[in-house]
């Protein structure tokens, strides 16, 4: 088997490091996940690299061992949180809890994994003190340009260092939606609790594993998420870098998210009774075993079939399709699936991605506007089937003039202008 550029895999467990990894949820490979193309790049190779997630049987952390190079990952990355349908207003409420929770004015707040700076914006406009740290260079030089001061890096127990020296503790150190993805985990949160003030917080937000079960949120699952988060294992290693978990909170990013909050071991604020009980209900639920994901993988096996068998009697029928969605959680599903040459097209309503091609098998990214005339599709496959009413909604004369929508998750369904 030819060696894939970039690709290191790991035998011990990120979380607690023991040798103690076993298969959970087989995946198909994947060419990365946000890597859409312009044509003058198509003639470039776009290797698909392995996405098998694996349980620790001594914590019971779910991860991707498959490990590629994060300069390979994040250099070219192209995604902005600004993008993203209703960030903006969740991280304006996040912005509000975090008043509430340490006073911000004048307070120094560092964000890991700022993107292009839009919550760091919203802390900043109520009085902190921010800088940010993301490791793809484009994105973070051109929030720098835009007023928030970010360094282009992955975060460190060094960066952090650095930005003590200059900067002092810091009262609030944040973390969202990215702390799933980098491989060394232990070296940000020591590098988190090099920053914390005596009485800061770190508070992160994670894609949270009882959803992705529970919602069959399985296209979460990409190379640049190494983990998928549940409390218990994260208890635990929080504790042996110093720090203590003391609340957990149910969030509606993401598909289903946490937002967690911990301190330096030995802080001033008492363990919510939320901790405990997450605990619990993850033992219950069995999200420590191996047989609940074999479970889940049995169900996504059945969906494949029935989403792939749909689609070659639309396209024998002579029929037309395309599918609607051009993201990251996409290419898993056109991966695993393995649809993408039963469709014609991605159809994004964002200019950004138009003109694009598609991780691995170049399907070009076109506007809602194909959607109406005389040469639309006959079926539109909804590959981001988490916002499959509002699309519907929204596309409402496509329906009109008898085209179809196919959702293929979390069961499959049609929408169609009968109902």
């Amino acid at each position: 088997m030819t060696a894939l550029p970039g690709l290191r895999t790991r035998t011990t467990c990120r979380l607690c490091l023991a040798p103690a990894l076993e298969l959970a949820v087989p995946l198909a490979p994947s060419a990365l996940a946000d890597e859409f193309v312009p044509a003058d790049r198509l003639d470039r190779p776009q290797p698909a690299y392995p996405m098998d997630l694996y349980l620790c049987r001594a914590c019971g952390h779910l991860q991707l061992p498959h490990v590629v190079d994060p300069v390979i990952l994040f250099a070219g990355y192209i995604y902005t949180s600004s993008s993203s349908p209703g960030l903006r207003e969740h991280f304006e409420r996040y912005a509000d809890a975090m008043a509430e929770l340490v006073p911000l004015h004048g307070a120094f707040v560092v964000d890991i994994g700022s993107n292009d700076g839009t919550f760091l914006r919203a802390l900043a406009g109520r009085g902190a003190r921010v800088v940010g740290v993301d490791p793809a260079v484009a994105v973070a030089e051109a929030a720098t340009a835009a007023g928030t001061p970010t360094i282009a890096s992955m975060f460190t127990p060094d960066v952090a260092q650095r930005i003590l020296d200059e900067h002092g503790h810091a009262r609030l150190v944040t973390a969202n939606n990215v702390f799933a993805h980098a491989d060394d985990l232990g070296g940000i949160a020591d590098g988190v609790r090099t920053l914390l003030d005596r009485d800061g917080v770190f508070v992160f937000e994670v894609a949270y594993l009882g959803d992705m079960i529970d919602g069959f949120v399985f296209d979460g699952a990409y190379h640049e998420h190494l983990c998928h988060h549940s409390v218990t294992p994260l208890r635990s290693f929080l504790d042996s870098h110093g720090l203590e978990l003391l609340d957990v909170q149910r969030v509606a990013t993401k598909g289903g998210s946490i937002r967690c909050f911990a301190q330096a071991k030995g802080g001033p604020r008492s363990v919510s009774p939320s901790v405990e009980e997450y605990v619990a209900a993850e033992r219950d639920a069995g999200l420590l075993d191996v047989a609940t994901f074999a479970r889940f993988s049995e169900r996504l096996d059945r969906l494949v079939t029935e989403v792939r068998d749909l689609l070659t009697s639309v396209r024998d029928r002579g029929s037309s399709a395309v599918g609607f969605g051009a993201s990251a959680t996409t290419t898993t599903l056109l991966h695993h699936f393995g649809i993408a040459h039963l469709l014609d097209a991605i159809v994004d309503e964002r200019p950004a991605r138009q003109g694009l091609f598609s991780p691995g098998f170049h399907l070009p990214v076109v506007g809602p506007d194909v959607l109406l005339g005389p040469d639309r599709p006959d079926v539109v496959v909804i590959l981001a089937w988490r916002f499959a009413e509002a699309i519907a909604r929204d596309h409402a004369e496509f329906l009109d003039a008898g085209g179809r929508f196919l959702v293929p998750c979390p069961t499959v369904r049609w929408i169609s202008a009968s109902g």
